[in-house]
């Protein structure tokens, strides 16, 4: 069975409601990282749902037509802001969160241009940090029904091994580390070092650390593993030395600060 027709067979058990109403009078406004994204980047923003205020595309120098296609969505909350020269994924998310958080966004979601985030799933991923329950709301593809189903194996098979590794060094008991779906609240981007963060791919990693390094709460939503139209840039590479050498990095902060304070060294999550 193809991944789309399983989502849809299975949405009915899923423990929220598509119809559920939009989130309480607050700022939302919406990240999408953009590389080479000319093929889906207007089906991507054209999904995004209306109680979400601003939208931020951050087009991190594409060779294609990502700016074009964006502009000629004709949606008036679409901001498009371009690097010069190719940051990496993790820097252009921080530069759509610097441009979010300065128009007045009260919390901010991160969703690929490639349309592998489901926008039914927004008001769900959204709901702790409104409440004010966590700082920082990250996706959980791997608790989804028949997620190995869903997901290619290679994918399925790296995000369990990375989530534990992960889980084990940040200190962070979360599973799916490298889900790029998340929600961030302005009070904890004003905590973080969001300059430091590593640019390329292995930011969730190294943006988990930070928060566990300031006792901000984490909490994991379970969200829709969406395969379909997208070409991933991740490579093997990546999942064998970029990710860990980004761990290695948060181990050494981590220990620098068990070092000086160890009474904050185990910070409670959710």
């Amino acid at each position: 069975m193809k991944s789309a027709a399983l989502l849809r067979s299975i949405d009915r058990r899923l423990p929220w409601s598509t119809s559920a109403p939009p989130p309480a009078e607050r700022r939302i406004a919406v990240v999408v990282p953009a590389y080479n994204e000319a093929r889906l980047i207007a089906r991507t923003l054209a999904s995004i749902p209306a109680f979400v205020e601003r939208i931020i595309v951050v087009d991190d120098a594409s060779r294609d037509d990502t700016v074009q296609r964006a502009h000629a969505v004709g949606d008036s909350r679409v901001e498009v802001v371009r690097h010069v020269r190719n940051r990496g994924v993790g820097a252009a998310i921080v530069t759509g969160y610097r441009r979010a958080f300065a128009r007045g966004a009260e919390v901010c979601a991160v969703m690929a241009g490639d349309g592998q985030m489901d926008p039914c799933d927004l008001r769900h991923l959204l709901a702790p940090v409104l409440s004010g329950r966590a700082a920082y709301a990250k996706g959980d593809r791997l608790s989804f029904p028949e997620a190995r189903r869903a997901m290619p194996l290679s994918r399925w098979l790296g995000n369990v091994l990375l989530g534990k590794l992960t889980a084990l060094v940040a200190g962070v008991p979360i599973r799916d580390s490298q889900c790029g779906y998340t929600a961030l609240s302005r009070e904890a981007a004003e905590r973080l070092p969001l300059h430091k963060l590593w640019n390329g791919y292995g930011y969730p990693n190294d943006l988990l650390g930070m928060l566990a390094e300031r006792d901000l709460r984490v909490s994991e939503v379970m969200v829709r593993p969406v395969y379909g139209e997208e070409e991933s840039g991740i490579r093997l590479w990546h999942a064998l030395f970029v990710v860990p050498f980004v761990l290695a990095r948060v181990l050494a902060r981590r220990l620098l600060r068990a070092c000086l304070n160890p009474r904050l060294f185990a910070p409670e999550f959710e």
